[in-house]
């Protein structure tokens, strides 16, 4: 690149010597050492540890690392500003009152306020307001003076670069309806710009165009040259050869995050940012900085509140305010919003000393990180990660806080960005995974062609998806950023949770050293030391609730087994599978009237059209409706519903609270109070089971919560595609995918030995299926056989198999104390080849007679198989889990 000693990673890594061992690369000093001569780690103001603590201590035990997603907002920023809101009142800038004055005051200080933090004054930049930097984009994209194609004169050409992020990407849309071409630019080909370079006589030519590149890639964290700006301005650099005049938009949301951008010394003519990214709050807040001698050329035809200094309404007649940024900040701008802007500015001086230190900051955990990352091997010599950089990391000023990698395995062969994020989740560590919104840098980095992208998109891979392998190649990556509050130990963290779930159960090695586990443990302290030992002495809570009520129903007729009960599935299917093996047969029924709370065992149970009778009725939602799980409420599983349907009431216990209990019945009265939520993003209808419930589970869980359960009046649907494409529509009750979940035995019985060879400690069967949380649990001879079917009989029952279920960090929580353990989502993942399938999803299909609808315990199973062998996956893209 231009201006800029550039390396390729891996060449790199071979002029290294060898590294020193474990627990050296992960101790402070050789961060330390790696810290490069003026980019050092810390603020001189105190303790980045002790900032963590006064400023950030809602993050606990978490190891936040998507600061290029979002910045972490302190705590002094919230509480100056609540503290000025409830000591003046702001009133509407638009007016004329004192409140009004106040606020207008306030918003003008701001904007210079931000001129100064990039060094610039209002003669040479205007500030306009937006809800965000693709607002900014577009706006630009909007009112660019633009020459068509088509007017006998040379047009307007958008250009880009292709490391650009969506938005930016996004403009051609507009720019395509005014028939103005788009020009894609890659990074290498800024190179050989200069043979762009138009002849003399047409240097004069005024056609304006606009190229956009980011100062950050918010894929890799390339920093691209700030010296293209006045080169592409003054034509010593032309991204295509064309003639006329170039202006450039220099996309800085990624950059002026962790870096100072001095517009003294560079000067774009568009500068976009969203302020989330530098203090965190407030969101949904922007500028559009415009560099005063464009601005007069921007068009608007729109015109909204506070736009206009005059117009009339039966005449078309409009004229613009004079200033720059009230004529393009149309109706009322965010003012509470700009006002908490001030105490960002506030806190990041007091806390930091300024974007300098920041830089040097972030860089400095960011090379260490990337060093360390580089250097770890498995014993074959392959590498533990892929990183994707075109940087190798020795100077802030090429290279921003941001490590885009995969994970490999022994072979070369990567592991999905889903299974690391999964896994990670484990740890309490956050990154982001996919594209990052930046298709092109993907491509580059991922050696996708446009072809490949199509091809995905046409097998269901969608931006932002947890498909991240298909035909054997990636669809994504893992990010992991740093921010001004990341220290030294999130960065430790991070290291050991690679180091340990790569490499501490196999024999390892850095580059021309060996290393025995034993080394291992005594080099490094891992954070996920087995989680079920530190336990041990956890006070145990007997959930087992296993209660049969055959009160109203008899056994024998259920469990009829005719010969027209074993062909009523369907007879297209394939011929009835394992004729002559031992028969499957059903050995436990569960069902989980809240969700994500303990199972309730019946030998018995009638099924319904949304599936077991009762099921996921229920659910737990927060003071503001949002769905409480597992995953935010482990204690939930502590929580054990009973259904008594004599008296037609649920019973509700948990450990050191009085039972209590809700009507099964819906009750219609007018006092109830309906509302709306969501499951797994479908909306579903649902009404409020009162405040008596709703304060009995606010004192168990320590928080403000409800019970609310779904109507009857709404009808919750799923659209599922038949082996002959045909759609069939089920309806749902809370479930997060299927009506029943469905796990086998002999499965179980496979894991629980990889398990607890894992353990070192036994592991009771009935604890690993209550972990599993299934409705059926069958028990077939073959493990795993179960994902070769298509269609079962239970019974006079019927049922079409949907999918895998792709499991997540709820099995992992024991279901009767509470606590957690990493290790048996890391096993099922280790044992499944890095997947986290476990069971199969149901749904009814039409009754196979005319016998009672109910399911119970020792019915047989009659398992038709698929013609290929597998059985798709569900058609959501949501993460599965069986709630």
């Amino acid at each position: 690149m231009a201006g800029q000693a550039q390396s390729r990673p891996e060449l790199q890594l071979q002029q290294q010597p060898a590294a020193p061992p474990w627990g050296e690369l992960l101790s402070f000093q050789y961060f330390q050492r790696l810290c490069p001569p003026g980019a050092g780690y810390g603020y001189s103001g105190g303790s980045v540890q002790g900032m963590r603590e006064s400023e950030f201590g809602r993050l606990g035990g978490m190891t936040y690392l998507d600061h290029a997603g979002t910045a972490l907002f302190p705590q002094s920023l919230l509480k100056e500003f609540t503290d000025d809101l409830s000591k003046n009142i702001y009133g509407n800038p638009h007016s004329q009152n004192i409140s009004s004055k106040l606020t207008y005051d306030t918003i003008e200080h701001v904007r210079y306020r931000i001129l100064q933090h990039f060094s610039t004054t209002a003669e040479d930049y205007t500030i306009i307001f937006t809800s965000g930097s693709t607002a900014a984009l577009k706006l630009v994209a909007e009112t660019f003076p633009w020459m068509p194609e088509g007017l006998g004169h040379p047009s307007s050409r958008f250009c880009y670069l292709t490391d650009s992020h969506t938005s930016v990407v996004g403009m051609r849309g507009i720019t395509a309806a005014m028939n103005v071409l788009s020009v894609p630019v890659k990074p290498k080909d800024i190179l050989l710009s200069e043979k762009n370079r138009v002849p003399a006589e047409e240097q004069n030519c005024m056609t304006p165009h606009l190229f956009c590149y980011p100062a950050q890639s918010n894929f890799s964290g390339i920093k691209y040259p700030l010296s293209w700006i006045q080169e592409i301005k003054s034509g010593k650099l032309c991204p295509i050869k064309t003639p006329g005049k170039w202006f450039v938009l220099l996309d800085a949301a990624s950059y002026v995050s962790t870096s100072p951008l001095d517009l003294t010394v560079h000067q774009p003519d568009f500068i976009p940012i969203s302020f989330y990214k530098i203090f965190g709050f407030p969101t949904g807040l922007g500028a559009l900085l415009v560099n005063n001698q464009i601005a007069p050329f921007l068009r608007k035809s729109y015109f909204g509140g506070g736009t206009a200094a005059g117009y009339l309404a039966g005449e078309e007649f409009y004229s613009p305010r004079p200033s720059i940024a009230e004529r393009f900040e149309d109706g009322t701008v965010s003012f509470l919003d700009i006002i908490a802007l001030k105490h960002g500015f506030d806190a990041l001086e007091r806390l930091t000393g300024g974007m300098e230190n920041i830089k040097n900051h972030t860089f400095a955990l960011s090379r260490y990180t990337y060093t360390v990352l580089s250097t770890l091997k498995y014993a074959n010599g392959a590498p533990v990660v892929r990183i994707y950089t075109d940087s190798d990391f020795s100077s802030p000023d090429i290279q921003g806080p941001i490590i885009n990698f995969n994970v490999l395995d022994e072979n070369g062969d990567v592991i999905g960005y889903s299974q690391v994020d999964k896994i990670a989740s484990l740890y309490n560590i956050h990154v982001r995974t996919g594209c990052f919104c930046n298709t092109g840098a993907c491509q580059q980095h991922l050696s996708l062609s446009n072809e490949d992208v199509k091809r995905n998109l046409q097998a269901g891979h969608v931006c932002g998806d947890d498909i991240d392998i298909i035909d054997g190649r990636p669809t994504g990556s893992v990010r992991i950023s740093f921010g001004y509050m990341s220290t030294f130990e999130d960065a430790q963290t991070f290291l050991k949770f690679i180091i340990a779930t790569r490499l501490s159960k196999s024999d390892c090695k850095f580059p021309s050293q060996t290393t025995t586990r034993e080394t291992i443990t005594q080099s490094v302290e891992f954070p996920i030391q087995n989680d079920h030992t530190a336990n041990n002495n956890a006070k145990k809570y007997s959930l087992k609730t296993i209660i049969s009520d055959t009160g109203h129903w008899n056994n024998s007729s259920a469990a009829l087994k005719t010969p027209e009960t074993s062909r009523a599935v369907s007879e297209s299917a394939i011929p009835v599978y394992r004729s002559g093996s031992k028969p499957i047969t059903v050995t436990n029924i569960y069902l989980y009237p809240i969700k994500s709370c303990s199972a309730f065992e019946v030998s018995e149970w009638p099924v319904g059209n949304q599936g077991l009778l009762y099921d996921r009725k229920w659910m737990v939602v927060n003071q503001n409706g949002v769905c409480i799980s597992q995953k935010q409420e482990p204690r939930l599983c502590l929580v054990q519903p009973l259904i008594d349907r004599e008296q037609k009431i649920m019973v509700i216990n948990a450990e050191g609270m009085d039972p209590i209990s809700v009507p099964l019945e819906e009750n219609t009265g007018r006092e109830i109070q309906i509302g709306q939520s969501k499951v797994c993003a479908h909306r579903v209808q649902t009404y409020d089971c009162g405040e008596r419930i709703a304060e009995w589970f606010s004192e168990l869980l320590g928080r403000q919560c409800r019970l609310i359960r779904q109507s009857s009046d709404f009808k919750r649907n799923a659209n599922q595609k038949h082996e002959k494409g045909q759609a069939t529509t089920v309806s749902l009750s809370l479930v997060n995918e299927a009506q029943y979940l469905l796990i086998n035995t002999a499965s179980i019985l496979q894991l629980k030995e990889q398990i607890t060879e894992r353990l070192e400690e036994p592991l009771p069967t009935e604890e690993l299926i209550q972990r599993f949380r299934a409705n059926i649990v069958i028990s077939a001879t073959e493990s795993f056989e179960e994902e070769k079917w298509a269609e079962i009989s239970i019974g006079a029952l019927c049922f079409q198999v949907v999918g895998p279920c792709n499991r997540c960090q709820i099995i992992c929580i024991d279901p009767q104390t509470g606590q957690r353990n990493k290790e048996f989502l890391q096993t099922l993942s280790s044992t499944r080849g890095r997947k986290t399938n476990f069971g199969i999803y149901l749904m009814n299909q039409s009754l196979c007679s005319s016998l009672p609808n109910i399911l119970s315990v020792g019915s047989q199973v009659f398992p038709v198989l698929k013609e290929d062998g597998e059985i798709p996956s569900p058609l959501s893209n949501e993460e599965k889990t069986s709630g």
